[in-house]
C-alpha cells in the first residue's frame, strides 16, 4: 500500500509540474522552476488526499476546479488579475485536454484507469515517463537557446521619452531573462539613456545576474520604441528599459518583444 501511495504522489507531482510548465510557456509567465515545483507538490498532496473526502460528482468537480485555481496562484508570478486568470485557464484547459486524450488513447489500447493509481504501463504510472519527456524537451529548448545566442542579427532601435528621441543599434538576445513586475526589460548603453532621461530621477530598479555577480540596474519606461528590421518597422508602447551598469556598445533587446508586436 505504501508503495502505491508513493507512486501516486510521484505521478501526480509529475503530471502537475508538466501541466503548470505548459501553462507557463503558453502564457509566457516568468515564474521560476522552483516555484512550479512547490505548487506541483501541493497539487500532488491534494490529489492523493482528495479521494478520502468521498464527495458527490458536482462537489468533486467544483473542489477540483477551485484547487486548480489555488495551485496556479502558488505557481505563477502575476502582474494583475488578468495574467492570473490567463495562467489558470491555460492550466485547466491543458488538464482537461490531457486527461481526455489519455482516457481516449488508453481506452482504445484496452488499458483501464485504476483509481488512485492512474494509468499503469509495466507497473510504472504514465505520469513519470511523461515528466521525463518534459525534462528532455526543456533541455532541448535550453540547448537551442544557447546555440541561438551566437546568431545576433543587428537592428536599429529608436527610443522616445517625452519629447526626446535616441537611436541605438541592438540585437535580440534569448539569454535576456530580465523582467520588471512581469514586463520584459531591454538593456541599453548608459550613454544612450543619458540623451533621453535624467538617471538621477529614476526610482525603479531590478536585480540582474551576470558573470561578475548580481547588480541592481535602473529601469524607466519608454513612451514608445521603434525597431527597424530593415524591411519593416515595428512600434511598441510603454516598454521597460534598463540602463546597463557596464559599458556596452549595443542594446540587448528582450526576445519577448518579437512575440508581442504592437504595430
Amino acid at each position: 500500500m505504501q508503495v502505491y501511495i508513493e507512486l501516486a504522489v510521484l505521478e501526480n507531482f509529475c503530471m502537475d509540474f508538466t501541466l503548470l510548465y505548459s501553462a507557463r510557456v503558453a502564457t509566457k509567465n516568468p515564474t521560476p522552476f522552483w516555484q512550479i515545483s512547490i505548487a506541483a507538490v501541493l497539487g500532488a498532496a491534494f490529489a492523493v488526499a482528495f479521494p478520502l473526502f468521498k464527495l458527490g460528482a458536482v462537489w468533486a468537480v467544483t473542489v477540483k476546479v477551485a484547487s486548480g485555481f489555488l495551485i496556479c496562484l502558488a505557481a505563477g508570478r502575476f502582474k494583475g488579475i488578468k495574467s492570473y486568470l490567463k495562467f489558470s485557464f491555460a492550466f485547466l484547459i491543458f488538464t482537461a485536454l490531457l486527461g481526455g486524450a489519455m482516457i481516449g488513447v488508453f481506452s482504445l489500447a484496452g488499458l483501464d484507469y485504476a483509481a488512485g493509481e492512474g494509468f499503469i504501463l509495466s507497473k510504472i504510472p504514465i505520469g513519470i515517463p511523461l515528466f521525463g519527456a518534459l525534462l528532455i524537451i526543456i533541455g532541448a529548448k535550453k540547448l537551442a537557446a544557447r546555440l541561438k545566442k551566437s546568431v545576433k542579427d543587428t537592428v536599429t532601435m529608436r527610443l522616445f521619452v517625452g519629447g526626446e528621441c535616441a537611436e541605438v543599434k541592438g540585437f535580440f538576445d534569448s539569454g535576456n531573462k530580465v523582467y520588471c513586475r512581469g514586463a520584459p526589460v531591454s538593456i541599453i548603453p548608459k550613454e544612450v539613456a543619458e540623451k533621453i532621461v535624467d538617471e538621477s530621477c529614476i526610482k525603479d530598479g531590478v536585480k540582474i545576474h551576470t558573470v561578475a555577480g548580481s547588480k541592481i540596474i535602473k529601469i524607466f519606461t519608454a513612451d514608445k520604441i521603434e525597431i527597424d528590421f530593415g524591411e519593416k518597422k515595428n512600434n511598441y508602447s510603454k516598454v521597460k528599459i534598463g540602463i546597463s551598469p557596464q559599458r556596452i556598445n549595443t542594446a540587448v533587446l528582450h526576445p519577448d518583444l518579437l512575440e508581442d508586436l504592437n504595430v
